[in-house]
């Protein structure tokens, strides 16, 4: 393995255990698929982000055990469902094609920056909730997530309007995306976005993932979590800008 490879790994594995630390929110995993297309397809930047994410979600969910709202749950998973299968299938269409993958990753990057800025002035907006809100954020979650990785953002503006505690805003949302996570692993496989060697390739980097976890924890109380977040939003802005119009010699 090359030396740029072994140290995008670690640092995205860094980022799924800060992530589901409770550090930084939905961003660090949301650079995952942009930071690792730089060395590779970034089809199967999506699906090779998709094991480490799922190792990580046994740590969330012990975590956060019970601590979630199913009714939640049971109103955007359907749709999340059908997003995700949808997401897949786009996924499978696009994984021979790479330069056009990379412009709708770029596109869907920029959007997560976008969401985040909304989501910071959610507070502000006099809601009134509707059943279909929940049916739209479980489908953009989930096809978001089984394209990009990128369905957390949609996911986190729903839960913003719940006026939920945090504890339970964290459990719901670890639950929710467990569940996402493990209904994206067959078509992976299915579409050939992922492979076993894929999986073996990267089995070296799980140990990290719960150092992450704990780093996510302690940095909470170290570093002032609006300075990273605004940092982590200006480094998703620049690779979405670069997925998005840069286009490699020779292509």
């Amino acid at each position: 393995m090359a030396p740029t490879y072994i140290v995008i790994v670690i640092l995205a594995s860094l980022m799924i255990g800060l992530s589901k630390g409770g550090f930084g929110g939905p961003v660090p995993v949301a650079m995952l698929t942009p930071l690792l297309s730089l060395i590779m397809p970034a089809p199967q930047a999506t699906g090779i982000v998709l094991p480490l994410l799922i190792f990580a979600d046994i740590f969330a969910l012990r975590s956060y055990w019970k601590t979630w709202d199913i009714k939640i749950v049971k109103l955007m998973l359907p749709m999340g469902v059908l997003g995700v299968i949808m997401g897949s299938i786009l996924l499978g269409a696009l994984k021979d094609q790479d330069m056009l993958f990379r412009r709708i990753l770029g596109a869907f990057t920029l959007a997560v920056v976008i969401f985040k800025l909304i989501n910071d002035h959610l507070n502000t907006v006099q809601y009134q909730h509707r059943d279909w809100h929940a049916y739209l954020a479980g489908w953009t979650s989930g096809f978001g997530s089984a394209l990009a990785n990128v369905g957390a953002p949609p996911f986190t503006a729903y839960m913003l309007l719940q006026g939920v505690t945090p504890l339970v805003f964290i459990g719901t949302t670890t639950l929710f995306f467990a569940i996402v996570n493990a209904l994206k692993l067959p078509g992976v496989f299915i579409t050939g976005v992922l492979t076993t060697n894929d999986i073996l390739s990267i089995l070296w980097a799980l140990p990290i993932i719960p150092v992450g976890v704990w780093l996510g924890r302690k940095f909470v109380k170290w570093i002032n979590p609006v300075i990273f977040e605004r940092f982590m939003l200006v480094l998703l802005c620049i690779m979405g800008m670069f997925l998005l119009f840069y286009t490699p010699p020779g292509r």
